[in-house]
């Protein structure tokens, strides 16, 4: 067994759509970023990445590759997990936080769950994620920002 942790961060804007987990938030702001800047993906993959010592998403996809413009995240994670697979490793479980002061993210993170399992192709219940305030300290906070944590454990095939 192998584990992995990710952190990724994007400063929220207007004029942008809210994407976390795969799921677009209906809010005023969205994240700004060179793909979708989906944080909750983008902290899962580097995770995984990590677990299996083979860098992080800024190596895979990098920002300054026209490519990745606007990139699905939730179709990263589907390369992210083939290239593990490829290198002998399986998905064990993985548990990630999502740190927001708004909007409230509970009624959205079953769906969340859904579309990353399916991604990576493991049952619902190796995926977690939650949600949490900083109390209004902090950039996310503040809302200036969202932050999320992640953590996986793969297993060498």
């Amino acid at each position: 067994m192998r584990i992995g942790h990710g952190y990724d961060v994007h400063r929220l804007t207007e004029g942008r759509k809210l994407i976390l987990g795969g799921v677009e938030i209906p809010w005023e702001k969205g994240l700004l970023g060179h793909s979708d800047a989906d944080v909750l993906t983008h902290a899962l993959m580097d995770a995984m990445l990590g677990a299996a010592a083979l860098g992080d998403i800024g190596h895979l996809f990098p920002d300054t590759d026209p490519r990745y413009s606007g990139a699905d995240s939730v179709e990263l994670l589907r390369q992210v997990t083939a290239l593990l697979r490829e290198k002998g490793y399986t998905v064990s479980n993985v548990d990630c936080t999502v740190i927001a002061q708004r909007p409230k993210l509970a009624p959205y993170i079953p769906r969340m769950r859904e579309i990353l399992a399916g991604a990576m192709g493991v049952e619902l219940s190796r995926v977690s994620v939650k949600a949490t305030t900083e109390e209004g300290l902090g950039f996310s906070g503040e809302g200036l920002g969202i932050a999320a944590h992640a953590v996986a454990l793969i297993d060498e095939a």
